[in-house]
């Protein structure tokens, strides 16, 4: 095999959210919850959802996930979006988490899922995304 012709993964998309993990997010063993991992996958998703929407969304789907690392305490995730389509009122977005452990200085995946986002009024009903 020959490493010389073997590419590093990378991120698709753009880095929307950065942060260190803190122990007030994690079990008794010093990993991270999984459901907290997709509340920043959400957070990261929508953000970058309501900036094509401009203005309010609301996550109406997530397909499913596996998470292929743990997380631990003093690790720094990263949150990568990558619009994958936008329907009349819909937008599809590829989440990716990608993870650096404290004492590394590359970043590892974790998991990825497609979210979808609805652009909504101010009256809670769905509008049509601005071309």
């Amino acid at each position: 095999m020959n490493m010389d012709n073997e590419e590093t993964p990378k991120p698709k998309g753009t880095l929307s959210s950065k942060l260190s993990v803190m122990p007030r997010d994690s079990d008794g063993f010093g990993d991270i919850y999984g459901g907290w991992i997709v509340s920043q996958m959400d957070l990261a998703g929508s953000t970058y959802a309501q900036q094509l929407a401009r203005g309010k969304v609301a996550t109406v789907a997530i397909e499913s996930m596996s998470f292929m690392l743990p997380v631990t305490v003093g690790s720094i995730i990263s949150c990568y979006t990558e619009l994958l389509s936008i329907g009349r009122s819909s937008i599809k977005v590829n989440v990716e988490v990608w993870v650096c452990y404290p004492a590394e200085d590359e970043q590892r995946k974790v998991t990825e899922s497609i979210f979808t986002f609805v652009a909504i009024n101010k009256n809670r009903r769905t509008r049509q995304v601005p071309r």
